[in-house]
């Protein structure tokens, strides 16, 4: 079986860095010379991130783990949040993509929130997100967020085939404007299919105050147009199971909302990335690691969810992962590459 065959292969990696190669500070002041904007830590990221407010630094996207029976493994749900808290993130996020929320009763992501409560007990930042078809649906259920003590709310787009930009405004709009923590926006429109351009992105900034968190589906480069557009203004956090995350952070990112199977090399890696030269060229050799891995896991949302859960569950002891459909299988070729990209990870904390 794959998950007893990856447990018992994962070893520790060296980690070995080219000390002739030039380091990340080096890189990015040589880079400024001919392009200003490349710095880690751009003068445009103007938002103040801190634990008790807005989402920053690693925030994995947890995973719904389900039973043969098919209900909710409740117990599965919490070891993860519990694992990932061990491994250093700063935060946890839920009932995004990745969780499979359009997949999940009304019961069931209220389950799951409050299990996400329960097991993070205050250790760390809690950001939902909302999944609903109207307004009132989304304001109902991030009162439920703020009870259970989130500390921001992401909306998603609603499924709602044909709406337009100016629409999808006045929906988000409305349910911000109704919302008691700092609320965001999830613009993935090559995966959901719906979303706004950067211009609309500004106007809603611009035009409700408690739009202050926008989670990203995109490449570095739609990033930096995003953030200097906003005028840094809003906690940009992207996902795409953490590619590109060095050039994410020079774009001046607050964070990244990865998956969980690997958020504790990529938390390394961001804090790895901030520091003296030393610790930024060895986060550069960890993120070269993991990268084939990134790579292989973010060809789709549906790949993500069949290899990335398999990959968490191996990796944390967690038992046989059980899919609820429609969902993509996992075939012995997509395992065998897991488990060859998986090899370079260390064991989990």
């Amino acid at each position: 079986m794959f998950v007893a065959t990856f447990a018992a292969a994962a070893v520790q990696s060296a980690f070995t860095v080219d000390q002739s190669q030039l380091n990340f500070r080096s890189r990015t002041e040589f880079c400024g010379a001919a392009f200003a904007i490349a710095r880690p830590f751009d003068k445009l990221r103007q938002v103040q991130n801190t634990v008790d407010s807005l989402p920053h630094g690693i925030v994995p996207m947890q995973y719904a783990f389900f039973g043969a029976d098919g209900a909710l493994d409740l117990e599965a749900f919490r070891l993860q949040i519990d694992a990932c808290l061990r491994a250093g993130v700063q935060g946890i996020a839920i009932l995004g993509l990745a969780t499979e929320v359009s997949k999940l009763s009304r019961e069931e992501r209220s389950a799951l929130l409050e299990a996400a409560a329960a097991a993070i007990g205050g250790r760390a930042p809690l950001a939902v997100t909302v999944f609903g078809r109207t307004p009132e649906e989304q304001i109902e259920f991030v009162r439920e967020a703020e009870r259970s003590g989130a500390s921001s709310v992401v909306l998603q787009p609603p499924r709602l085939p044909g709406i337009d930009e100016a629409t999808l405004l006045r929906f988000f709009g409305r349910v911000i404007d109704a919302t008691g923590i700092p609320a965001g926006i999830q613009n993935a429109p090559e995966y959901i299919g719906i979303g706004l351009g950067v211009e609309s992105i500004e106007a809603l900034r611009r035009n409700h105050p408690n739009f202050r968190v926008l989670k990203a589906e995109g490449s570095a480069m739609l990033i930096r147009r995003t953030i200097e557009q906003t005028q840094g203004k809003l906690a940009v956090l992207n996902g795409r199971a953490g590619l590109e995350l060095p050039d994410n952070l020079r774009a001046g990112c607050s964070g990244m909302i990865p998956g969980a199977e690997a958020c504790d090399v990529l938390a390394r890696v961001w804090a790895g990335l901030q520091g003296d030269a030393h610790a930024v060229a060895q986060a550069e050799a960890q993120y070269r690691d993991a990268l084939p891995l990134l790579t292989f896991l973010m060809q789709s949302i549906d790949q993500i969810v069949c290899y990335g859960k398999r990959l968490l569950a191996g990796r944390i002891g967690l038992g046989t992962v059980h899919d609820r459909a429609p969902a993509q299988d996992p075939t012995a070729f997509g395992l065998a590459c897991l488990e060859r990209h998986a090899a370079r990870l260390p064991a989990w904390p």
